[in-house]
């Protein structure tokens, strides 16, 4: 462990932001130059395919107080978050975007709410500027849902743009699921909250990473990680078809009572065996999902694996317990390591 840790880590994933880094960096320089604390930023790069990872090395080898995570492999925006909180040193972590539409002069902020006493201050969207309707609507409705979902308090319209004191980060670290949701697993957790508006700003450069497909799975991670509402659905459904098939057995014995010449029609006959089909094809996807979960949760395989890490010394951060057999070496310059 370091003799002196820093007030402040900012812990910043990257995939595919070549872009954007000058600018980034640009603006961390002037605003921690401005901030009179010490301070350490954590960049994980998340496989980036483009040059995102050359141009943080060089940063790196720049400044001392820029360190480096390469991941093995792409893992996610969720892992690399994950892995920066494994190293970061800080006694205040914040966790924010490459693409500069969460700017870091909120931390000011945060910081003051900090020192107030508050162990996590979340950064509240107020304005959503360059997005599409579709995109804010589909969020405004995602996190409505989700806090009716679970049984404790989530912070509507945040997302992971945050600080976390070192007992929340701490307490983080302990829990090591691989379908990850840090906006619910801080909520879950608990600690003294408060947060902080802000307007999100438009990408700098570049386009989303988070196209439709990955916010939909996005979201489904979420409901499906601390809600078993989605099991509770599957037995709502065959309630809903044993009704239906009581109300046609029931019409039937009627028509045959009637003595009506008509014959079960062939329309009625197609409609349920769609909808039994249907539904019954949900259900096993459902269970299917979760089994899936619990296959890969027993097999417990590292979160990620990481195939350099740039300005960190050794032992200076407690790692999580890797599977038996794999070496948690650490380094200046480490390489080919897992967690």
């Amino acid at each position: 462990m370091t003799e002196t840790r820093p007030t402040l880590s900012v812990v910043i994933p990257v995939f595919n932001e070549e872009e954007t880094i000058p600018e980034l960096d640009r603006r961390l320089r002037a605003f921690l130059g401005e901030l009179g604390e010490s301070w350490e930023v954590v960049f994980v790069d998340d496989g980036s395919r483009d040059g995102s990872a050359r141009l943080l090395q060089a940063l790196a080898e720049q400044e001392p107080r820029y360190k480096l995570i390469s991941f093995g492999r792409n893992f996610g925006h969720q892992i690399a978050i994950t892995a920066g909180m494994d190293r970061a040193e800080g006694e205040a972590v914040v966790v924010m975007d490459a693409d500069l539409q969460d700017p870091p002069e909120v931390v000011r902020e945060m910081l003051a709410r900090w020192r107030q006493g508050y162990d996590v201050v979340y950064a509240v969207r107020k304005r959503r500027l360059g997005e599409t309707w579709f995109k804010r609507l589909s969020a405004l409705i995602f996190y409505r849902l989700f806090r009716a979902l679970l049984g404790f308090d989530v912070v509507l319209d945040a997302g992971d743009f945050r600080l976390m004191s070192r007992p929340v980060v701490l307490t983080l670290r302990s829990l090591r699921e691989r379908h990850r949701f840090i906006r619910g697993l801080v909520g879950w957790i608990g600690f003294r909250q408060a947060s902080v508006t802000y307007t999100r700003q438009e990408r700098f450069a570049g386009v989303t990473k988070y196209p439709l497909r990955k916010m939909l799975g996005f979201a489904f991670d979420g409901i499906t990680s601390f809600s078993a509402f989605p099991l509770r659905v599957a037995t709502w459904l065959g309630a809903l078809a044993a009704l239906l098939a009581f109300g046609v057995g029931a019409w039937a014995l009627y028509v045959k009572l009637e003595g009506t010449s008509a014959v079960p029609g062939w329309t009625t006959i197609m409609i349920l065996v769609a909808l039994g089909s249907s539904a019954q094809l949900l259900v096993v996807g459902i269970l299917g999902a979760y089994v899936g979960r619990i296959y890969e949760e027993v097999q417990r395989r590292p979160l990620y694996t990481v195939a350099r890490e740039i300005n960190f010394a050794a032992g200076e951060a407690p790692r999580p317990p890797s599977p038996p057999g794999l070496s948690a070496a650490a380094g200046g310059t480490s390489e080919g390591k897992t967690t």
